[in-house]
């Protein structure tokens, strides 16, 4: 079984939904050459580095319509593959994605036309951002737990949780964190990280 074909399976995904991500894999490949979306190196991995990595907290989506916020999107991971699983479970969820970088944004609207997105860019700094009352806030190779937090709290409808992908440093990253935030926190084994962990976080308040 190759990675598309665990994808599927894992997930239970429609061919419909299936065929949303084959096309966003397909543009991937085109613009990655010019803007350098994702390691070239992963691009023939890219259901399982980049897909399955994603599509893993997609099970954190709430029963009812949410405003989902991902920042620092850079190529659109997770949020892309995450609204692409929702057109058809959940189409009314909104996804906003924040991003720096014109030319990445300029790539993300385009994935956003061509596969019919409920989801919408921000071209801004996150920390010049208008609060975006997020009811999930997601956060993907971006920065220390620290100043994710930092920008959670910026962003974070009260009521909202955080999920945060982190690597093999992430029980030091909370340890760092603990010295300048409260926070409830779960700690959610990475399905694609062995050493990483999904942190899922709420009730953000500064020490």
């Amino acid at each position: 079984m190759d990675y598309r074909e665990a994808f599927q399976a894992e997930f239970n995904v429609s061919r419909e939904t299936m065929g949303l991500l084959d096309e966003y894999a397909a543009l991937l490949r085109k613009w990655n050459p010019a803007i350098n979306l994702v390691s070239k190196s992963t691009l023939n991995t890219l259901w399982q580095r980049h897909f399955h990595d994603s599509a893993q907290i997609f099970q954190f989506q709430s029963d009812n319509p949410c405003h989902w916020v991902d920042l620092g999107s850079g190529g659109g991971f997770p949020a892309l593959v995450l609204a692409a699983m929702a057109k058809e479970e959940s189409s009314e969820t909104r996804f906003a994605l924040v991003e720096s970088d014109l030319r990445k944004c300029t790539f993300l609207r385009t994935v956003i036309r061509d596969l019919g997105l409920n989801a919408t860019v921000i071209t801004a700094r996150i920390e010049e951002t208008d609060g975006l009352d997020a009811d999930i806030l997601t956060a993907r190779a971006l920065a220390s737990l620290d100043k994710l937090l930092e920008f959670a709290n910026l962003h974070l409808s009260p009521s909202g949780i955080a999920i945060f992908f982190k690597g093999d440093r992430f029980l030091e990253e909370i340890a760092q964190a603990k010295a300048n935030w409260c926070f409830d926190l779960e700690e959610i084994p990475s399905k694609t990280n062995p050493t990483g962990a999904i942190l899922k976080i709420g009730g953000i308040s500064r020490v």
